[in-house]
């Protein structure tokens, strides 16, 4: 069992729907206190300005972070396990190696951090949905969806982004 993070304080109200034996976070409210330790390792390209925009997002949200630039990072995706379908610009790891994929915002790692699903390997946002962290850009939004990525390799609505505003509340 992966360990327990110490320290973590996270205040959250979610209001949720059902979806058969799913549910999806529609929206979620959160403190952004982060356990001091939980450090982040962020493979990412050289020369990717979003995916530092996102480094600095979840900088300025409590977490620690250590930037890997890497020009193999097809192989780390498949080292990862994260389907073709669901990749985007960069890879984060935790230390209980947790996958994090793409642009999720700071408080739905956090939220997942706190209490991991059963079986559960990670959180991914496939591609680069306009007005996620890091892909900021002239105040527009694309609404998107977390996935929850799964020890065997599927992939399950984790919440739903409908606002810009959703992402940070």
């Amino acid at each position: 069992m992966k360990r327990l993070l110490s320290s973590l304080m996270i205040a959250s109200v979610q209001v949720s729907i059902l979806l058969g034996s799913s549910s999806i976070v529609l929206a979620s409210s959160d403190t952004s206190v982060i356990a001091e330790d939980e450090l982040l390792e962020i493979h990412k390209s050289p020369s990717c300005g979003c995916c530092t925009d996102w480094v600095e997002h979840m900088q300025g949200h409590g977490f620690s972070t250590q930037v890997q630039h890497s020009n193999a990072l097809t192989e780390i995706k498949n080292s990862a396990g994260i389907p073709a379908n669901a990749r985007s610009c960069h890879t984060a790891i935790s230390r209980d190696g947790y996958v994090f994929e793409g642009h999720i915002p700071a408080k739905f790692v956090a939220q997942f951090l706190a209490q991991p699903p059963a079986n559960a390997k990670g959180l991914v946002v496939p591609a680069m949905p306009v007005g996620s962290p890091g892909m900021e850009y002239n105040h527009q939004f694309m609404a998107y969806t977390i996935f929850q990525l799964n020890e065997d390799g599927s992939l399950h609505p984790y919440a739903v982004i409908e606002t810009m505003a959703e992402q940070y509340e």
